[in-house]
């Protein structure tokens, strides 16, 4: 396997797995490297503080402890137990450079700790996504950068998920996400970094324009990743958790998970 670098995350928020009945170029041009499967899970409740917390945090809800209200209205505890994945790469890489670009920002806040040195960038999407790729550019030795995008979920709460109007959303998502490749791509990163791209949650299940259920619409998303040690049309042995997020960032950036940890290695997702 490859040495891997940096790890990019790049989170669709309510985009499910409607990925497959959407225009989506740029995703497509990127798990073509790697994989993606359209039938990931995601954690209960479905809703995005417990998910993008179960990512972050490599344990479910009922461990992390996050809601969308407590996200928005606190810091997260220097001292929890289950540390996010950017305090684990702090830990592990004191001199590490990282950054969290996020719409929703109680995920920069809220979600990730307001005490390890991570750069922390809030704004609207399109501008995000330009944001995002300057950094990039000026920051070819950073190590670990989540970036979060939210039209999906906006469009799904007003018009419907898995409407027309949300499936527009998703594709000027993928536009947005574009922007981000092509700066990994023209800063010459692309070959020794790892890209994941995931949703937080569906919806729709139950209320067409809500979410937050475990019916399959709420729940099933889509997860996808390529970079080095990914072989192209890789297949997974089992289903991939949203939280398992977590164990595959630190298992490319050659840390130890923790042992508090519920994330897991997908099984067949790295070939030696």
């Amino acid at each position: 396997m490859g040495k891997i670098n940096r790890v990019f995350i790049i989170g669709w928020d309510g985009a499910g797995n409607f990925v497959r009945d959407a225009h989506t170029p740029n995703l497509d041009r990127l798990v073509e490297r790697g994989m993606i499967s359209l039938e990931a899970q995601t954690v209960s409740p479905t809703i995005s503080a417990q998910c993008w917390g179960a990512l972050l945090h490599g344990v479910g809800p009922d461990k992390h402890g996050l809601t969308n209200e407590i996200a928005s209205e606190c810091t997260y505890p220097d001292d929890s137990p289950y540390p996010s994945i950017f305090r684990i790469v702090r830990n592990g890489i004191p001199d590490a450079k990282m950054a969290a670009f996020s719409v929703w920002n109680p995920i920069n806040d809220g979600i990730i700790e307001s005490s390890i040195g991570v750069h922390k960038v809030s704004m609207n999407d399109h501008e995000l996504s330009l944001a995002a790729a300057a950094y990039i550019r000026e920051n070819s030795d950073l190590k670990l950068m989540f970036i979060g995008l939210d039209l999906p979920d906006a469009a799904g709460h007003q018009y419907g998920f898995n409407t027309p109007e949300q499936l527009q959303a998703i594709a000027e998502t993928d536009a947005n996400t574009g922007i981000i490749l092509r700066a990994i791509e023209e800063t010459g990163v692309l070959e020794d970094s790892l890209i994941i791209a995931v949703s937080d949650h569906g919806g729709g299940g139950e209320h067409s324009r809500e979410h937050g259920s475990d019916h399959p619409s709420d729940k099933t998303i889509f997860w996808g990743c390529a970079g080095p040690g990914i072989k192209p049309g890789t297949s997974l042995l089992g289903d991939v958790i949203i939280t398992d997020t977590a164990a595959v960032v630190i298992r490319a950036l050659e840390l130890a998970l923790p042992a508090e940890w519920e994330a897991k290695l997908p099984d067949g997702l790295f070939k030696e």
